[in-house]
C-alpha cells in the first residue's frame, strides 16, 4: 500500500487522491498522547505488581489472572490492525462472508475452554510442543511443531500486522513510516520484556477497551451517514467507481455480498469450504495456537479460564458490526477511491495495482470523523497493532526459551532463561523493524484473505494431529510425525504454487495450473486435513501403540487418572528437556540450582562485591524481574499453572447454561446471515 514517499504534496482537487493532506489538529494530538501515556502507565503498573523473577511467573502471569483480563487479552491478541484493514478491506470488496471467519471463531474458542483447556491443565503443560512431547514422547514432533510456530509467528503474523499498521501510519497520518512503527516497537517492547505475559495481558484489557469504544464510535458515524443498515444495502449494489469501463465486469459489487453461504464452485468463500475447510485452521489458531491457549493457561483456575472464553466468544459477533460492514460503507461514500477497477488509476490511488479496498478503514477513520474522535480512532490502531504484537512476541519467547533453548542447555538456570527469553523478545523486535522493507513491496489486493489462504496450507495437518493425539489414544509419534510431515509438504506445495503463479487482475486472463486455479484454498484445507488424518491413523495402526505414561492425564478420556509418580533419581536429570517448568523438570532444574547457589553464596559474602553494584546493573536485573534479594534462590512454586480440574457446582453450571446462551447466540447469527 506503500505509495512512494510518505508525505505526497497536497492536491486537495485531484479526485483520486486517497489521503489528502491533512495535518491532526490539538484535540486529536491530546488524545493521541493521552492514550500512550496511559498504556505505559498501565504496562509499567502491572511490571511493578506482578511476580516476575520465575518462570511461570514471566511467561504464564503466575497463573493468577481473573475470567474478565484474560477474556480482553484473547480478543486483543485475535484483533490486530491486520483485522481493522483486513476484514473492511474484503467487506468492501466482496461482502460480509469474510466474516465467517469471526463466527466460526466464536465456536472454536468455546472448544478450547470446555474441550481442550482440561486436556492441557491434566496434561500439566505450558507450551503445545510439550503437549506434543509429552504426549507421543521423541523430540522431532515438539522440535518440528516449534520451529513451524515461530515460522508462523514472524511470516503472517508479525508481517501482516506490520503491513496493516503501516497502511494506517503512513496514509493517515503521514509520518515517516521507520519512526513512527520504532517507536511503537520501542513502547510495545519495553512493557513486554520487563513485565512478561502479565503487562501484557492488564494492557491488552485497556486495549480492548480502547478498541470496542473507537470502532462502535465509527460504526455508529458511519451507518449514520448511508442511511442504516437499510441504506447501505440499497447503496452498496449501486456503489462503482465512475471511472471504471462499462463493458468490463471488473468492479462490480458481488451479487451475493449480503450473504455468508455462497455457491460452491464458481464464489469466493464456497460454503462447504466455510463449514469444513475454514474448521481446521480455526481450531489450530483457538485451541492449539501458543498466543491463545497461553492466556487461558493464566487463568486462576479452569472456570476463570471458560469465562475469559465466554467473554472472548461474545466479542467476536462484533467484527461484522465494527469491521465488515463499516469497510462496506466505506465503498458507498467513497467508491472511485476504494472500488477503483482499472489497474492504472489504482496505482495512481493507493500504489497497488490490484485494487484498493485496503484503504477503506483508513480512508472512513480520517473522512468522517471529527477532531479528538479521529485521534481516538488512530489510538484505536495504534492500540490493535501493539496488542497483536505483544502476545506473538511474548508466545513466541515461550516457545523459543521452554521448547528449543531447554534442548539446547537442559541444565539451564531459571535466571538463565529469564535473560534468554527477554532478549529473544528483543531480536523478535529488531527483526520486525528488518522486515518493514518487505512488507512496502508487498502487494495484495484483500490482506485478511492472504493471511487465511497462507493458513490454510500450513495449520491443518497440526490441528489434525492434536485432535488425534487428545481423543485417539491409539495415536502414536511414528503416527503423528510421518501426517505431520506428508501433511506440511503438500501444504508448503501449495504455498509456493500460490506465490509462482500469482491471482491475475479481473483483467487478466486466468492460466495457473489447474491445482491453483480450481481448488479453493479451503477446499485445499480439507484434502489436507483428510490426508493427514489417513497417514497418522495407518502409521499409528500399523506400529507399536504408545505406553501408559504417554496417555495417562494426556487425551479427553483419561484426564482424571491418577497422577503417576515417577521415583526420584539420576533419569530425573535427563527430562528437563523432556518436561517443562510445570512438572518434574522446574524441580529437577531447581535442585541443581540449590547444589550450585549455596557455593557462589560464601563468595559473595566474602567479598565485596554485593554492597558495590553498579546503578545500571541494579536498574538492569530490575527489568529483568531479577532485582530483589531473592533472584538467586530456586523458584518457590514448582507446581502446575492451574492445578486441578475442580470447579464450585454452582459455577460450573452457569458456565454450562452460559456456554449454551452463547452457542444459540452463534446460531442465529449463522443463520441469520447464511
Amino acid at each position: 500500500m506503500d505509495s512512494g514517499p510518505s508525505s505526497p504534496p497536497p492536491s486537495l482537487s485531484d479526485p483520486l487522491d486517497a489521503f489528502p493532506q491533512r495535518s491532526l489538529e490539538a484535540g486529536d494530538i491530546a488524545v493521541l498522547v493521552l492514550y500512550f501515556l496511559f498504556v505505559l502507565a498501565v504496562g509499567l503498573w502491572s511490571t511493578v505488581k506482578t511476580k516476575r523473577d520465575t518462570v511461570k511467573g514471566y511467561f504464564l502471569a503466575g497463573g493468577d489472572m481473573m475470567w474478565w483480563p484474560v477474556g480482553a487479552s484473547l480478543f486483543a491478541s485475535n484483533i490486530g490492525s491486520g483485522h481493522f484493514i483486513g476484514l473492511a478491506g474484503s467487506g468492501a470488496a466482496a461482502g460480509i462472508s469474510v466474516a465467517a471467519y469471526e463466527f466460526i471463531g466464536l465456536f472454536s474458542v468455546l472448544t478450547l475452554a470446555w474441550i481442550f483447556l482440561p486436556i492441557y491443565i491434566a496434561g500439566q503443560v505450558t507450551t503445545m510442543p510439550e503437549y506434543l512431547r509429552k504426549r507421543f514422547g521423541g523430540n522431532r514432533i515438539p522440535t518440528t511443531l516449534a520451529v513451524l510456530y515461530l515460522f508462523i509467528y514472524i511470516f503472517t503474523k508479525i508481517s501482516v500486522d506490520m503491513y496493516a499498521g503501516a497502511i494506517f501510519i503512513q496514509q493517515s497520518l503521514h509520518l515517516d513510516l521507520y519512526l513512527a512503527t520504532t517507536g511503537l516497537l520501542a513502547i510495545t517492547a519495553l512493557y513486554t520484556i520487563t513485565g512478561g505475559l502479565a503487562a501484557v495481558i492488564y494492557t491488552d484489557a485497556l486495549q480492548t477497551v480502547i478498541m470496542l469504544v473507537g470502532a462502535l464510535t465509527l460504526m455508529g458515524y458511519s451507518f449514520a451517514a448511508v442511511g442504516g443498515l437499510e441504506g447501505l444495502t440499497e447503496k452498496y449494489f449501486t456503489a462503482l467507481a465512475s471511472n471504471r469501463s462499462e463493458n468490463s465486469s471488473c468492479g462490480l459489487p458481488r451479487e451475493d455480498a449480503f450473504h455468508i453461504f455462497r455457491d460452491p464452485l464458481t464464489s469466493d468463500l464456497p460454503w462447504p469450504g466455510i463449514l469444513f475447510g475454514m474448521s481446521m485452521p480455526s481450531l489450530w489458531y483457538w485451541c492449539t495456537d501458543q498466543v491463545i491457549v497461553q492466556r487461558s493457561l493464566a487463568a486462576k483456575n479452569l472456570s476463570h479460564a471458560k469465562g475469559g472464553s465466554l467473554m472472548a466468544a461474545y466479542l467476536k459477533v462484533l467484527p461484522l458490526f465494527m469491521m465488515v460492514l463499516p469497510g462496506m460503507v466505506s465503498r458507498v461514500l467513497f467508491p472511485d477511491q476504494v472500488a477503483c477497477a482499472d489497474p492504472d488509476i489504482c496505482q495512481k490511488v493507493c500504489g497497488n495495482p490490484s485494487g484498493c479496498s485496503d484503504i477503506a478503514y483508513p480512508k472512513l477513520v480520517l473522512e468522517i470523523l471529527p477532531t479528538g474522535l479521529r485521534g481516538l480512532m488512530i489510538a484505536v490502531m495504534v492500540a490493535a497493532l501493539m496488542s497483536s504484537l505483544t502476545s506473538i512476541f511474548n508466545s513466541a519467547s515461550t516457545i523459543f526459551t521452554m521448547d528449543l533453548w531447554n534442548r539446547i542447555r537442559p541444565r539451564a538456570s531459571e535466571q538463565e532463561l529469564m535473560i534468554v527469553g527477554r532478549v529473544f523478545v528483543l531480536l523478535l523486535v529488531l527483526g520486525s523493524i528488518l522486515w518493514i522493507p518487505v512488507i512496502q513491496a508487498s502487494q495484495g489486493g484483500q490482506l485478511f484473505i492472504y493471511i487465511q489462504s497462507i493458513s490454510s496450507y500450513l495449520q491443518p495437518p497440526v490441528a489434525v494431529v492434536f485432535i488425534l493425539g487428545c481423543f485417539w489414544k491409539r495415536a502414536n509419534e511414528k503416527g503423528a510425525f510421518w501426517g505431520l510431515i506428508w501433511g506440511l509438504l503438500l501444504g508448503l506445495i501449495r504455498l509456493l504454487l500460490d506465490f509462482i503463479y500469482p491471482q491475475p487482475r479481473c483483467d487478466q486472463r486466468d492460466e495457473r495450473p489447474a491445482v491453483v486455479k480450481d481448488v479453493h484454498y479451503l477446499y485445499f484445507s480439507m484434502v489436507l486435513s483428510a490426508v493427514t488424518l489417513l497417514v497418522m491413523s495407518a502409521v499409528s495402526w500399523a506400529t507399536q501403540p504408545p505406553s501408559k505414561e504417554m496417555v495417562s492425564r494426556l487425551t479427553w478420556f483419561t484426564r482424571h487418572d491418577a497422577v503417576i509418580q515417577k521415583a526420584p533419581g539420576p533419569p530425573a536429570s535427563a527430562l528437563p528437556p523432556v518436561l517443562s517448568q510445570c512438572g518434574t523438570a522446574e524441580a529437577s532444574r531447581s535442585s541443581i540450582q540449590l547444589d550450585i547457589v549455596p557455593e557462589d553464596k560464601p563468595k559473595m559474602h566474602s567479598g565485596d562485591v554485593t554492597p558495590k553494584k553498579s546503578r545500571a546493573l541494579r536498574a538492569f536485573l530490575w527489568l529483568c524481574g531479577m532485582g530483589g534479594q531473592g533472584q538467586a534462590q530456586p523458584p518457590s512454586t514448582a507446581g502446575p499453572v492451574i492445578a486441578s480440574l475442580e470447579e464450585k457446582p454452582w459455577v460450573k453450571t452457569l458456565l454450562d447454561v452460559s456456554l449454551v446462551a452463547c452457542v444459540s447466540c452463534g446460531v442465529f447469527l449463522w443463520g441469520y446471515f447464511a
